[in-house]
């Protein structure tokens, strides 16, 4: 072996050129595809699906009936411990209290049933063709049961029906309908009308574009209206004592005709605790049944 040669061995191939640019510049143990071997690489698995935000929190389903129970509880607590005499006890004895907030549950239950019947379907129908150039005199009629003072409404009612829970549901009906009818016709008519040719485009049948297309989009207004109506009723049922129709209303006008402060703020209070039960299912109703795509910040 001479100075300046190189030694070889069976294991040393030894250079047999240059070296290209692209294997100057690759990692060690890196090489290319020509009989060679990539780096074994750890593929990263794919983002897991984000899971949908709950609807309904805990918080939401907690917080008002809590704060409610509480007020309850003191309400109780204090009605049992302040003085009453021989008339207050006489307005609350026996179980005058819970028959009064059964009526009143009943007839905000069955008035809220009738507004449901009746405003749905007649908004749905002022916004057919042939129906939709009526829908400014029928809301302006619904308007004006509502625009009416309550109690001249009922008092007209029962010179016309006389006395009884049914002259005073009817009298709510007429109070509350229009929140539901004018909230469905302004629902159906802010659909975009590009969704509508969409799906007759595809076959779907005038009944099917209602139920499918038409009444998902408009559930967030109609929803609305119902809850509106549900709080009008719960208010107005106090005023069915006038017409023979029982209720919280009872209570609150006997403490007023009595002087009886406790009787009248019992009356008050339970009318107020309903009154915001009834608004927080309402509110639960009104997020389930919305579409998710609806929701607000979607």
């Amino acid at each position: 072996m001479t100075p300046g040669s190189r030694s070889s061995s069976p294991s040393d191939p030894g250079p047999t050129g240059p070296v290209p640019a692209s294997d100057r510049d690759r990692p060690p143990g890196e090489h290319d595809v020509k009989g060679h071997a990539f780096r074994d690489e750890e593929e990263e698995p794919p983002p897991a699906a984000a899971r949908p935000a709950r609807r309904i929190t805990w918080r939401k389903l907690v917080t008002v009936p809590a704060a409610l129970a509480v007020v309850l509880i003191v309400t109780y607590v204090w009605i049992n411990n302040v003085h009453l005499d021989a008339i207050a006890e006489n307005s609350l004895a026996g179980d005058t209290v819970e028959l009064r907030w059964w009526q009143h549950v009943r007839l905000t239950a069955i008035s809220t049933f009738w507004v449901l019947i009746i405003a749905i379907p007649l908004g749905i129908a002022l916004t057919r063709r042939g129906l939709n150039k009526a829908a400014p005199v029928v809301t302006a009629i619904a308007n004006v049961g509502q625009a009416a003072p309550a109690i001249g409404l009922l008092a007209l009612l029962v010179i016309w029906l006389g006395i009884g829970p049914s002259t005073a549901i009817t009298g709510m009906v007429i109070y509350a309908v229009l929140p539901v009818l004018s909230n469905t016709v302004a629902g159906l008519n802010a659909i975009e009308p590009t969704l509508v040719e969409a799906s007759r485009g595809i076959g779907m049948s005038s009944m099917g574009t209602l139920s499918k297309v038409e009444l998902p989009l408009a559930v967030p207004l109609i929803l609305a209206g119902v809850r509106t109506a549900l709080v009008l009723n719960v208010g107005t049922a106090t005023l069915a004592t006038f017409g023979g129709g029982g209720g919280l209303g009872d209570l609150i006008t006997s403490g007023i005709q009595t002087q009886r402060m406790p009787v009248l703020v019992l009356g008050s209070v339970l009318t107020v605790v309903l009154a915001l039960l009834v608004d927080w299912l309402a509110s639960l109703v009104e997020v389930v049944l919305t579409p998710r795509g609806l929701e607000a910040g979607a």
